[in-house]
């Protein structure tokens, strides 16, 4: 039987919206494996061949973390690391000292308990600033509190800076002491995009405040914000020259890749969600470098040693060693050791690095996650 013209042309439109209702509905399967849990089933075995070796260069120095995101080096002999779903772990000598769980944390999607930091005098005041996630009636926030560490115990001491727009994703994070003694703080665009162009919000932005929480004065729009345009920042670091650098998350979806390495000047708008990779628009800044639309590296933490700008690949699954002068760029342990989420640095400039594969979007082996100490010259001389 033959189907009249305009007959045919409902069915066909829908056949159209039945095919389009069907992907949308695999993509958001993918999507939701970010809310995945650690799995408590028995985990496959990692390849020997995938293992890094425990040797003088490369040793696995702890193991079975839960979702971990920051380390920050205390002393020679101590350290902390902080596990998304709300822990603060102190260890000494590499042994577990104490751990507390910080209630308010709100541990959704990519938001919880991420960035961790030292104040600059830290020997004399034993201050340590937490960057979290929390609920306030029915909106996701994020925030910046500081504690006291006192006789090896943690208490809440004040809030530095509260109501930053959060979301299952998109929540940034890295919070870092520049050498100007500010405190810098990385913050995503929580899903709402437009609002990173926005200088008076919170959200998609570098955020610049004193240790207790008031405005530099040479802050450029009057209020917390120092560079603005960006979509998903979790890096930050300076060179010997004390300049910032950064890096963040490109889009996803079906216009993944573009992720970004940004030089950071002073009220600098750098393009989100207006332009990505090397397109360009007036009053916005380019990337110093991208991946491009055939790569992701999903970058998180950074540091720089020797002129090198070392960031942790999640999606990338590398360590990447980037020359800030001839903007070469190198990848370590690729697909070894999963998704990579902090790289820093001990007094004695070794590496460590906090994997990610318990996050919901990795493949944990067994023993993840996992945090590795990695000796220097493998990374820089190579």
């Amino acid at each position: 039987m033959k189907i009249p013209t305009n007959k045919r042309t409902k069915f066909i439109l829908i056949l159209i919206l039945i095919l389009a209702f069907i992907s949308l509905f695999f993509l958001d399967i993918q999507k939701s494996r970010i809310f995945l849990e650690p799995q408590n089933t028995p985990r496959e075995v990692e390849p020997p061949d995938s293992k890094p070796e425990n040797n003088q260069d490369i040793q696995v120095i702890l193991t079975k973390l839960n979702i971990p995101w920051e380390i920050v080096f205390l002393t020679k002999d101590s350290f902390l690391i902080t596990e998304r779903p709300g822990r603060v772990k102190l260890y000494s000598k590499n042994q577990l000292s104490n751990e507390y769980k910080l209630s308010e944390v709100f541990h959704i999607g990519e938001g919880g308990l991420l960035g961790a930091e030292k104040h600059p005098d830290f020997e004399h005041n034993q201050y340590l600033y937490f960057y979290l996630t929390y609920k306030k009636g029915t909106s996701i926030l994020n925030k910046v509190d500081r504690y006291k560490l006192t006789n090896n115990k943690l208490q809440f001491n004040k809030t530095i800076i509260d109501n930053i727009p959060g979301a299952v994703f998109h929540d940034g994070g890295r919070i870092k002491f520049g050498p100007d003694n500010y405190l810098y703080i990385t913050t995503g665009d929580a899903g709402n995009a437009q609002s990173a162009q926005d200088i008076n919000r919170l959200s998609g932005k570098i955020l610049r405040l004193t240790d207790e929480g008031s405005i530099p004065e040479d802050n450029p729009f009057n209020n917390a914000v120092f560079s603005y345009g960006h979509r998903n920042p979790q890096g930050l670091a300076w060179d010997s020259n004390k300049q910032l650098w950064i890096t963040e998350h490109g889009p996803s979806g079906l216009q993944s890749g573009f992720d970004e390495v940004n030089k950071i000047i002073k009220a600098g708008n750098y393009g989100w969600p207006e332009i990505k990779g090397d397109e360009e628009k007036p009053g916005m800044m380019k990337p110093f470098i991208h991946s491009g639309s055939e790569d992701t590296w999903a970058p998180s933490g950074a540091v720089i040693v020797n002129n090198y700008l070392f960031f942790a690949g999640l999606r990338g699954s590398a360590i990447y060693r980037l020359n800030l002068e001839t903007k070469q760029l190198k990848e370590f342990y690729k697909n070894q050791l999963g998704r990579i989420r902090t790289i820093a640095v001990d007094i004695e400039e070794n590496f460590y690095i906090l994997t990610s594969n318990t996050d919901g979007r990795g493949d944990p082996k067994e023993n993840d996650d996992k945090l590795i100490k990695i000796n220097k010259t493998l990374l820089i001389n190579n």
